[in-house]
């Protein structure tokens, strides 16, 4: 197995920054071969803004409104560039991105469901959970995959499977949803590091 190196990642967030924590946490630890060049955020006004803050990574607030798609995404991924960044990670980020040529197989997003289902334009959080009950799955899970011009679209890498439990709300579902998510997320970093992913 070759030897892991250190990815330089750019993350992407639009709200409570819960997965950035989880992989600044797994970095701290030395379980994760990577470091977090910079946090991108669509808004100001979000937590994730202020853990980036406190652990010192520089951020870069670009909220998309009034922008132009492919203005939007060239100015995030400009962001990206400067900080050298390897590997891009959307982590909670509902916005949809053009991505450059110098990007292509380089952005990941962790979504709440094993896509393809539950997928798509609306579908993210504590909606994915809803709409997993009221199909009556009895499992659901989370998935990384390759970012491209569509919504939840891309190759996957990664899934992870949690049992649909019979007294399940849309919040608990989400709980332990999320506890796949923080396990599937850093493994496939730590994969892509070590090569052992094209």
């Amino acid at each position: 197995m070759p030897d892991p190196r250190y990815l330089r990642l750019a993350v992407l967030l639009s709200g409570s920054g819960r997965t950035l924590e989880n992989l600044l946490d797994r970095i701290a630890a030395g379980t994760l071969p990577a470091t977090v060049a910079v946090v991108v955020a669509s808004r100001s006004d979000v937590r994730g803004v202020r853990i980036a803050e406190r652990a010192g990574v520089p951020v870069r607030v670009l909220p998309p409104a009034g922008e132009a798609v492919e203005r939007w995404s060239g100015s995030v991924f400009a962001a990206c560039a400067d900080a050298r960044a390897d590997l891009v990670v959307m982590a909670g980020f509902l916005h949809l991105v053009r991505i450059p040529t110098a990007y292509v197989g380089r952005v990941i997003n962790i979504h709440p469901s094993l896509l393809p289902a539950f997928g798509g334009q609306g579908f993210h959080g504590i909606h994915v959970h809803r709409a997993v009950l009221e199909r009556g799955c009895t499992v659901s899970g989370c998935t990384v995959h390759v970012v491209d011009d569509e919504y939840d679209h891309g190759r996957v890498l990664l899934q992870k499977v949690v049992p649909v439990l019979t007294d399940d709300s849309p919040e608990s579902l989400a709980a332990r949803v999320f506890a796949a998510e923080c396990e599937a997320l850093p493994e496939t970093i730590a994969r892509i590091a070590a090569g052992l992913l094209p």
